[in-house]
């Protein structure tokens, strides 16, 4: 049996934990934020500790003889799925959510060593994964680099101008890949353009265009490297 101040040092732990990374989420101004991955740390911790002191609380009666509460603690990862699926959003062609939900399932896990008393375990996958949200997005941010191929629904130059004004001030490298004019009935044309810049920025950059009159389709997609 575990004393009335660990259990509520294990519960204290796992919330303060999930807060730690829930913190870095709400900086980026994400839909599951600070008090989404507290409580989801909390919520670990609790079921863990459900998990361990069940079998005590209940002493000899029936429930404590035919109830596994291990079952408790695997049944919190699959249920966290439902949670997590709710961050993750599409928005045109791009969709988001998918880091904070992996954070989601995260702080779950860390929740679940603290209500078990793994606290060196727990602080330790904190810092690991906010140097994976925090330190690595940087190294991701510089790298990005994508395919943007636009079509617009009418030949006219006015068409590109206003275009530019769309992308302006957006902090992104634009460069013209290819720039096809198609003349007929049905004039059109497609750009092709290498755009490089922070994830954040590149999802605006679909948004402004996906909005701008005169666009029929916006496609960014990863430009390999020639090998």
């Amino acid at each position: 049996m575990l004393s009335q101040s660990e259990i509520l040092l294990r519960l204290v732990a796992g919330a303060l934990l999930g807060a730690t990374i829930g913190y870095e989420r709400e900086a980026r101004a994400r839909a599951a934020g600070l008090r989404t991955h507290l409580l989801v740390g909390l919520a670990g911790a609790t079921f863990m500790v459900l998990s361990t002191e069940f079998s005590y609380w209940q002493g000899d009666s029936a429930a404590a003889k035919y109830v596994d509460p291990s079952r408790i603690a695997a049944a919190v990862v699959a249920g966290i799925g439902f949670l997590a699926g709710g961050a993750i959003l599409r928005t045109g062609v791009s969709v988001r959510g998918l880091t904070t939900a992996a954070g989601l399932w995260l702080v779950t896990a860390i929740g679940l060593c603290a209500g078990s008393g793994m606290y060196l375990t727990a602080g330790s996958v904190t810092l690991l994964g906010l140097v994976a949200l925090a330190v690595l997005r940087f190294l991701e941010d510089n790298r990005a680099r994508r395919r943007l191929t636009i079509e617009l629904s009418s030949n006219a130059d006015a068409e590109l101008q206003r275009l530019e004004e769309q992308l302006d001030g957006l902090e992104v490298s634009l460069e013209v890949i290819s720039h096809e004019r198609k003349i007929g009935h049905d004039a059109q044309q497609v750009l092709i353009l290498e755009v490089r810049g922070n994830s954040d920025r590149l999802e605006q950059v679909v948004e402004r265009l996906c909005s701008a009159d005169g666009v029929r389709s916006v496609c960014l997609s990863r430009l390999h490297e020639a090998s």
